[in-house]
């Protein structure tokens, strides 16, 4: 699996980006936000990517956070009817930030707004995700501002191990017992990196 890309961009485009990595162009397919992030041309460029494989291709996809990645995996891989087409969408249509208040809140006209989008997998963009993982619950929390920033951070690495493909309920697990042996208040990818070696041990 290719995890991130680290060169020089040598092509940028609204929903395309090409990264040269030792001679080697790599074509990612990016959401409008990571297209806003991008350096000049020629300049180096880190992204994140995942990679989607079919009998006929093998896609790999951009970004440039964490958490925009994150959503993206959460929605292809939760949320029945969504492919990586529409998931770009979603993430060029809002911030990730407003996406999870929008949930948070049942707002389905505004995810209604985002581009193929429409009323019906907005539905379904809330109903699944709050069915399937309860990330609605810790969204709205956040939202509010009524999560310590500990546990806001358990609730993301528990979010983005979901996203990988893990069963919430093995997630929640595997990052409450890292938390219990682990003193401070570690951040996201500390917590995730402890509960994936707990998970794969």
């Amino acid at each position: 699996m290719i995890t991130f890309l680290r060169g020089h961009l040598a092509e940028s485009f609204p929903n395309r980006a090409v990264v040269d990595v030792g001679g080697v162009g790599y074509g990612v397919h990016i959401p409008i936000s990571t297209y806003d992030a991008l350096p000049g041309v020629g300049q180096a460029v880190r992204l994140l990517t995942h990679l989607q494989v079919r009998e006929d291709a093998h896609d790999l996809y951009g970004f440039a956070s964490e958490e925009e990645r994150d959503l993206f995996r959460l929605l292809i891989n939760q949320v029945s009817g969504i492919g990586p087409k529409l998931a770009l969408a979603v993430l060029s249509g809002m911030p990730v930030a407003t996406f999870k208040a929008c949930v948070a809140r049942n707002d389905l006209a505004a995810l209604s707004r985002i581009k193929g989008v429409g009323k019906k997998t907005a539905e379904r963009i809330v109903v699944e995700l709050r069915d399937k993982v309860g990330v609605a619950a810790a969204w709205e929390a956040a939202t509010a501002g009524q999560t310590p920033p500990l546990q806001s951070h358990a609730n993301d690495a528990v979010l983005a191990l979901v996203s990988l493909g893990y069963r919430q309920p093995d997630a929640h697990k595997a990052v409450e017992q890292f938390l219990k042996d682990t003193s401070g208040e570690p951040g996201t990818d500390v917590i995730l990196r402890g509960a994936l070696r707990s998970l794969t041990s």
